[in-house]
């Protein structure tokens, strides 16, 4: 992850093809030990092609991966059903009660007074 960081601080930059010695150097810059095996292959993988290709595939390959909690969250709260609703009324009147409180505790002195 380092190394497309790097990569892509440079492309950021104004350097559209970015060498492995950008790399580099933006990780000297910041005293990162760069992995020259890393940054090599690396950049035997993005060679002769531009950034914003790049991105635009990796969005379209992350669009199919499951984000996962959907399912767990549904089931969840029908499992929960009623006896949810009243606990969730309960807890927004403590709220409003200790709001209540906190005005109190300024003893009449207001910050913009």
């Amino acid at each position: 992850m380092k190394v497309v960081a790097a990569y892509l601080l440079a492309c950021l930059g104004g350097n559209a093809n970015p060498s492995a010695d950008d790399v580099k150097s933006i990780f000297n810059s910041v005293g990162v030990e760069a992995d020259d095996d890393m940054i090599e292959l690396f950049m035997s993988q993005v060679s002769g092609k531009d950034i914003t290709e790049l991105i635009a595939a990796g969005r379209e390959k992350l669009a199919s991966v499951p984000a996962g909690g959907g399912a767990a969250v549904a089931v969840s709260g029908a499992a929960a059903g009623a006896g949810a609703a009243p606990a969730a009324a309960e807890s927004k009147k403590e709220e409003k009660v200790e709001e209540k409180e906190e005005s109190d505790d300024d003893m009449g002195f207001s910050l913009f007074d």
